[in-house]
């Protein structure tokens, strides 16, 4: 048997292909499922079952395009009910698979259909995808669906991890949120495990009783990106294929004729210099789709892409497909003849030290959840997203708002954001909060 793991490492979650004997399972795809499909091509194998452990909240699901390409059976938990063909998984009703069988295991908790599946070969226990249940260190968070079933979820989640911890040691954990996912209660680290290291080391094990495990998952949740809401939906009624990742090339003149939300990809130095009045600063790395579909008010609205000429558009368009932004209508890649052109201040660490230290306008933008390990005294904290809604009571407009994070890459968005509302921002474009605390030694324990 062979487990492949392949990440997509701007959502934090994990897609899983087995193969073993000629007969491949796949499991929880994001829409750009070549990817997923070419390691099964090396192997020989045939798709034998594509497994879906719960209606996706982070991204618009695979599934149904990888079963029909291959003529996989696809194999949902019987209480999504989803709106299209599929094979209901049933609590304990075992799948067969040729030379594995594959087990349904209800575990509700991140949803209420939550699913997860052991894999059996000769009637021995080998392998569990977890999905959002039992993580490597955490479980799913129980509050995607509302505050109002969060405590109900978190009980059922109790109950889910414990009968998945009682499953043997020598159980391979496969789960699909890991390290840098918003779908997590908590932080998680490595992307694999054992039911055996898990029971050893995964705080979630270790309450002592229902109520303190709830109320630990419900104290320690953070905010999740505002495109989670479309993603139930999408995948409920019937996720679509990937569509075309080509995107024409349009003139800076012709933005006008266009009703698009313009987004910069550039790099955050090249934005700061000069970049187009209005548009969101996201520059292009692996979670560049979560943050502009966080912000943008819509994620049916158009997108119009501002990138340097030999920037990867096809990999900002995949990224935003995966999470059901289809409409990018064009992009441009020639500032020079646009009459509408601004820019911002960017400084050095020593001079956010400085300006700390003489009493300036200074905005942390990191999570909360950063916040409260280290933050500097004096400072204002304004979480990203809450920028993109309005204006924070405790920020003067009319003073300079120096705007720091951990590295420099979310101050550059709030940058974008912040001049919207007719604040000049001055960013930390290289650099964070640790260094400025370091230099200025002015950190306080959270």
């Amino acid at each position: 048997m062979e487990i492949f793991g392949i990440r997509t490492e701007g959502l934090g979650d994990s897609t899983y292909l087995l193969v073993h004997e000629g007969v491949g399972v796949l499991v929880d795809p994001q829409r750009d499922v070549e990817r997923f499909l070419a390691p099964l091509e090396k192997t020989g194998a045939d798709l034998r079952f594509v497994l879906e452990t719960h209606l996706h909240n982070d991204y618009v699901s695979g599934g149904r395009d990888a079963a029909k390409r291959t003529g996989a059976e696809l194999v949902l938990p019987a209480a999504a009910a989803p709106a299209f063909r599929h094979t209901p998984a049933f609590h304990m009703e075992d799948l067969d698979g040729g030379p594995l069988t594959i087990r349904p295991i209800h575990t509700p908790g991140h949803t209420p259909e939550h699913t997860s599946y052991l894999v059996l070969i000769e009637g021995r226990p080998v392998a569990l995808f977890s999905g959002g249940s039992l993580l490597v260190g955490a479980a799913g968070r129980p509050d995607l669906l509302g505050p109002e079933r969060a405590d109900t979820l978190a009980r059922l989640q109790y109950r889910s991890v414990h009968r998945l911890a009682a499953l043997p040691d020598d159980v391979g954990l496969y789960p699909t949120h890991g390290e840098g996912s918003f779908c997590t209660a908590s932080g998680a680290g490595r992307t694999t495990s054992t039911i055996g290291q898990e029971k050893a080391t995964n705080p979630v094990l270790a309450y002592p009783d229902e109520d303190s495990f709830v109320e630990a998952q419900l104290g320690a949740l953070q905010p999740y990106p505002r495109y989670y809401r479309y993603m139930g939906p999408a995948n409920l009624y019937g996720p679509e294929p990937l569509p075309d990742a080509a995107v024409p090339s349009l003139s800076v003149e012709r933005l006008s004729e266009v009703d698009a939300t313009v987004v910069d990809m550039r790099p955050r130095a090249a934005y700061a210099a000069s970049h187009l009045r209005g548009s969101l600063g996201v520059e292009l790395r692996h979670d560049f789709g979560t943050w502009v579909g966080w912000l943008v008010d819509d994620i049916r609205t158009p997108i119009v892409l501002v990138a340097e000429p030999n920037q990867d558009v096809e990999e900002a368009v995949v990224q935003l497909n995966r999470i059901g932004i289809d409409e990018v209508v064009g992009v441009v890649t020639d500032l020079t003849r646009s009459p509408d052109l601004v820019s911002f201040r960017t400084v050095t660490v020593a001079e956010v030290a400085d300006a700390l230290a003489r009493g300036e306008q200074i905005v942390d933008v990191r999570a909360p959840v950063e916040r409260e390990t280290l933050h500097l005294p004096g400072t204002i904290h304004a979480y990203v997203p809450d920028l993109a809604d309005g204006l924070p009571s405790d920020i003067d407009p009319s003073r300079p708002a120096w705007l720091v994070c951990a590295t420099g890459y979310r101050a550059t968005i709030a940058a974008s954001l912040l001049e919207r509302h007719g604040v000049e921002p001055v960013v930390l474009t290289d650099g964070g909060v640790e260094d400025v605390a370091r230099l200025a030694e002015a950190s306080l324990p959270g």
